[in-house]
């Protein structure tokens, strides 16, 4: 069986980051990378050894077409490359990955039936580490296959409802940055005990890896896991006190929260 072709319609961080992942298990003439600014697709397809083409040549020979623009900017991309899809001899895969359009949006948008997989990665796809959540209509299994095949690279790929995408959004892909101003804010607190800040970042960010591994690997609750370094009259559970006087839990909640209700915003817009 042939490899799949996969065009990349948008090269920016995240956009990049898939067609790297796809890189590494199709060759560089099966990718196709478009983009608003071609030297962005230019310098991406010489890292990659893929090929640059336009939204419309992207649209008439990808098996899997990623869209890889801004919500705002979808309708008016696929309008452009509307006539581009209709004139198809077999439908492709249209991949989206704009926050809060539905599969049903998309097709609307696009004004073909094609199969829709509707995906949110997040930022440590680029390295392989990624959460890629996944759901799907119209897709067969052989499609299915082949696209966790060749995106196994960014990472895992769960597969969820759709009604669940926004909210899954909320703590996979928007988590990243939550996460990182956790890492930046321990770093800053072991500056002021005397830690020098590499010292102090790394130190941050390993521990957060640690504990999330430890997490996946043993199912343990995050409440367990937290108990197991709180021994009575000790240190740490003092720097928990404090975290709870700050809101800290309260504060998290109200982040997810918050970026799920604008995801659905964003869709209804």
């Amino acid at each position: 069986m042939s490899n799949p072709i996969f065009g990349f319609i948008g090269c920016g961080n995240m956009g990049g980051a898939l067609a790297a992942a796809a890189r590494k298990a199709l060759p560089g003439e099966c990718i196709l990378l478009a983009n608003r600014t071609p030297g962005k697709a230019r310098a991406l397809a010489e890292k990659l050894g893929a090929t640059v083409v336009d939204n419309a040549e992207a649209a008439a020979r990808s098996d899997y077409l990623f869209l890889g623009v801004k919500p705002q900017m979808m309708a008016g991309m696929l309008a452009g490359i509307r006539a581009a899809l209709a004139a198809r001899q077999a439908p492709c895969v249209l991949v989206t990955m704009a926050a809060g359009l539905t599969i049903e949006t998309i097709r609307a948008m696009a004004g073909v039936d094609f199969p829709v997989i509707r995906i949110n990665p997040n930022t440590p796809a680029a390295i392989g580490k990624g959460l890629v959540l996944c759901c799907h209509d119209g897709v067969t299994g052989e499609q299915l296959a082949r696209f966790t095949s060749a995106m196994a690279g960014a990472g895992l790929l769960a597969s969820i409802e759709e009604k669940q995408m926004d909210a899954g959004s909320a703590v996979a892909g928007c988590g990243p940055a939550f996460a990182a101003m956790l890492i930046e804010a321990l770093a800053d607190g072991g500056v002021a005990c005397g830690l020098p800040r590499a010292d102090a970042q790394k130190f941050a960010a390993q521990m957060m890896l640690g504990t999330a591994a430890l997490a996946l690997e043993t199912g343990a609750h995050p409440g367990a896991l937290k108990d197991a370094v709180c021994s009575p009259g000790g240190s740490t559970i003092q720097g928990v006190r404090a975290l709870e006087a700050g809101g800290f839990r309260s504060a998290a909640m109200e982040a997810v929260i918050a970026t799920f209700e604008k995801t659905r915003e964003l869709g209804r817009k």
